[in-house]
């Protein structure tokens, strides 16, 4: 003979007061998601990379996935929190104590996030801090020995082959010194965004993931590193995005150029 199966009674209003209580007892002790860190590594001469920066600001700010943005071009313990999102463009600038780089280039990206609520954050070795990183023989062994070799050309290149050999180890001191700054704010800041991402715009140099300030980052945060153009060998990337060219003199001959008429004067 058939039986039916036996219902489960109605929860009552007590007992369904409890389940509701204890969801939320666990939905709160979920871990939250970790923050996602989006590094963009740019040349800081292209403005089309530095607009598609600002896009990706804008539209993640509006999706409310935007925690904070970190910048190169300013230094680490300067940022736009506590100004109102209709800011003039004076006082962020103030803000951020911007100085040396070209605010037209950056505006965008520092005024899309203001406008959104979202703080910009500088992340670079403050200039003060630069020459006791020149000093410090323990950045040394902040990276391997061929971390520190790549560092080395680069920075060689990076002035034209016209660096004296002395000054070489203090410049990738200084190097390895601002990338450690850069990570170590973004850390602070995805450690204290709820599951939100933190957008970092640096060069391109301290973005690559074989020698810049992903190295610097903890292992278990999640990372993306996007850059522009054609990959460039040597540069290690997540993502190589299309950007149009704006040509550019060679700053390499304007340096030598310099060199001679410096001579020349003597």
């Amino acid at each position: 003979m058939h039986r039916p199966t036996p219902r489960r009674p109605p929860l009552r209003p007590t007992h369904l007061a409890i389940a509701t209580a204890l969801a939320g007892i666990l939905a709160a002790a979920s871990p939250v998601a970790p923050a996602a860190v989006l590094i963009f590594g740019e040349q800081h001469d292209q403005p089309d990379q530095q607009r598609q920066v600002a896009d990706e600001v804008r539209d993640r700010a509006a999706a409310g996935t935007l925690a904070a943005v970190v910048l190169e071009m300013a230094d680490r313990g300067r940022d736009t929190r506590g100004l109102p999102p209709d800011a003039g463009e004076a006082q962020v600038r103030e803000a951020l104590a911007w100085n040396g780089w070209p605010w037209e280039a950056y505006s965008a990206v520092v005024m899309n996030a203001v406008r959104a609520r979202v703080p910009v954050h500088g992340g670079n070795l403050p200039r003060g801090a630069m020459r006791d990183a020149m000093r410090d023989e323990t950045l040394d062994a902040q990276v391997a020995d061929g971390v520190r070799a790549l560092l080395a050309r680069e920075v060689r290149d990076g002035h034209c082959g016209m660096l004296p050999a002395s000054q070489e180890p203090g410049m990738v001191r200084i190097q390895i010194a601002r990338d450690r700054a850069m990570a170590d704010t973004v850390a602070a800041l995805a450690a204290d965004a709820g599951g939100r991402d933190v957008l970092l715009l640096t060069g391109a140099q301290h973005a690559s993931r074989d020698r810049g300030v992903p190295l610097h980052l903890p292992p278990a945060l999640p990372l993306r590193v996007v850059m522009f153009g054609e990959p460039v060998a040597g540069l290690v990337a997540d993502e190589w995005r299309a950007a149009a060219v704006t040509p550019r003199p060679d700053a390499c001959e304007q340096m030598r150029e310099q060199l001679r008429r410096r001579e020349g004067g003597r």
